[in-house]
């Protein structure tokens, strides 16, 4: 298989959410297993923010010189573009909140769909007042990581229509982040959002050109990289146009995982098991890449 040229800077992950629903104590063992497999990062989504041992994670990956990225998805109760003032004020602090649980877990970069409910759905097309509050509020929030965490880097997902209906293509996320208007703010691409909602897969991420600040390398079927019609040579050519240097992760989930499973739709076994889809992905990635 034919490689194409990239940064040699450029670091692989895996996702959490292939092995565990959350992240607590128990699950610490899990970024031995990553480093295990070959992986420089894990992304984790601490569903369970109380009992997240963001204390313990950053103290074993650091041993593991392993990178962490800390993602959310943000609930109902916390969304900062609904009509509610209250349900908007609880997810402006809730993402202040995990804004400092990601410092304390060490990582430098808060990403996922952190700007407004995941799922969350009116029915209609987005609206400019939906526009303006989600706009006025994530600025409050990259206004306090900026002066609380300077280093950490926001990162806006990009998802599909049945997710969302408010951010779905990248063009519509560099218009966000530039509204925002703050320099801590960037895009974070999935390819399983993108060939569902791009109308040229590379070429939104060349649009998206310094803003790119994470990227999901998944299939779209959300199975092992190499085995779906994501178009790979082309989106890791754009990755290099753009010179991302940043995290490329593995995003699937375990169809046992009956929560996760229903929350994305997950419905049939797309590997032997979780080892294989990420060992395998990673082999695919990398041929690519090197």
């Amino acid at each position: 298989m034919g490689s194409t040229a990239t940064s040699t800077a450029m670091k692989f992950g895996i996702h959490s959410l292939l092995f565990s629903e959350t992240f607590t104590e128990r699950d610490l063992p899990l970024l031995d297993k990553a480093k295990d497999m070959g992986f420089d990062a894990v992304d984790i989504v601490p569903f369970d923010i109380d009992n997240f041992p963001a204390k313990l994670v950053r103290q074993r990956a650091a041993d593991l010189e392993l990178d962490i990225i800390i993602e959310i998805g943000m609930p109902a109760h916390a969304n900062i573009i609904s009509p509610d003032p209250a349900i908007r004020a609880a997810g402006t602090e809730l993402t202040k909140r995990l804004v400092d649980l990601s410092v304390e877990a060490g990582s430098l970069l808060f990403g996922g769909v952190n700007y407004c409910c995941w799922g969350y759905l009116t029915g209609r097309m987005r609206t400019e007042e939906e526009w303006q509050w989600g706009v006025e509020n994530f600025r409050t929030v990259a206004d306090y990581a900026l002066t609380h965490a300077p280093e950490l880097t926001l990162a806006i997902e990009v998802v599909n229509r049945f997710e969302s209906h408010f951010i779905n293509i990248a063009a519509d996320a560099v218009r966000f982040i530039h509204d925002v208007g703050l320099p801590n703010v960037k895009v974070h691409l999935d390819s399983f959002h993108m060939i569902r909602e791009e109308d040229n897969f590379a070429g939104s991420v060349r649009e998206t050109g310094p803003l790119l600040g994470y990227v999901h390398a998944c299939e779209n079927q959300r199975g092992i990289p190499g085995r779906g019609q994501v178009p790979w040579h082309d989106f890791f050519h754009a990755l290099a146009d753009v010179n991302y240097q940043g995290c490329v992760t593995i995003e699937s989930f375990d169809p046992n995982m009956e929560r996760i499973a229903k929350l994305c739709c997950i419905w049939r076994k797309f590997a032997d098991s979780p080892e294989q889809l990420a060992t395998e992905g990673l082999r695919f990635l990398k041929s690519i890449v090197n």
